[in-house]
């Protein structure tokens, strides 16, 4: 049993292995599947979450990593889900296409904006849509 604090609510979860990714956990025992499922091998950036404000790829960190953390998923960004100023820009300026990559994105897009991470956004998005992720950067600061 291990307790794990996803959106300001601690889960006290029993898990077959505390190795279990963070993704997995996070998408199939805790319930909130707007984590998505890319890769499995941290490249594309689909499972993005924030742990501890920093963006993380929770296919490659294991449930046992982030006990003890604060983990924040896409549910977690704002109480009714457009509210935050990255979700406001990212609807004004019509980001997404056909938006699978979109909850790993705007997570990664919300440590740049919080100031833990001056690596850039580093997900692949099939559809292309970075120059509209960059405006709308830029435009959520204004908001």
């Amino acid at each position: 049993m291990i307790s794990l604090n996803v959106n300001g609510v601690v889960h006290e979860v029993n898990l077959s292995s505390p190795e279990m990714p963070l993704l997995w956990v996070i998408r199939d025992v805790i319930g909130l599947t707007g984590t998505k499922y890319g890769c499995g091998i941290e490249v594309c950036g689909a499972c993005t979450v924030l742990m501890d404000g920093e963006a993380v790829r929770s296919c490659q960190v294991s449930a046992n990593e982030a006990t003890g953390r604060a983990i924040t998923t896409i549910e977690g960004l704002s109480p009714d889900g457009v509210s935050h100023p990255l979700q406001k820009a990212w609807l004004q300026v019509q980001v997404p296409q056909c938006g699978y990559c979109q909850s790993g994105m705007l997570m990664a897009a919300c440590a740049s904006f919080n100031g833990h991470s001056d690596d850039g956004i580093t997900n692949v998005c099939v559809c292309g849509t970075y120059q509209r992720v960059k405006k709308a950067m830029t435009l959520a600061k204004t908001l």
